[in-house]
């Protein structure tokens, strides 16, 4: 085996460790706006009946931000909704974040 070709066999191991890395990261994202019914139903903490509240809601409007999801869908502030930002999930493309969650405890 030559350096030339140890080097590029070298070159693919790290390519593939990354990328399996990464598609974790990938898979967990979930856009609450576009999210199926199924997709919603899959996340730790939601079950048929706040999947179908998310659902009601976002028929009559999209949701602006993790504020606006809070108080609009009951059951979805506190630990449920931090468990869900733990998870990956955006709203309007917003990640949680721990300001967001300290600010929460503060009201």
């Amino acid at each position: 085996m030559t350096l030339g070709s140890r080097i590029a066999d070298c070159g693919w191991r790290w390519a593939t460790a990354w990328l399996v890395c990464l598609l974790p990261l990938a898979a967990v994202a979930l856009e609450i706006n576009t999210a199926t019914r199924a997709e919603l139903e899959q996340l730790n903490g939601v079950g048929v009946a706040m999947a179908e509240r998310v659902l009601n809601e976002r028929a009559k409007a999209p949701f602006r931000d993790w504020d606006d999801l809070q108080r609009r869908v009951k059951g979805m502030r506190g630990a449920r909704s931090e468990r869900l930002q733990g998870q990956g999930v955006t709203v309007n493309g917003i990640p949680g974040s721990r300001a967001a969650r300290d600010d929460e405890r503060k009201r």
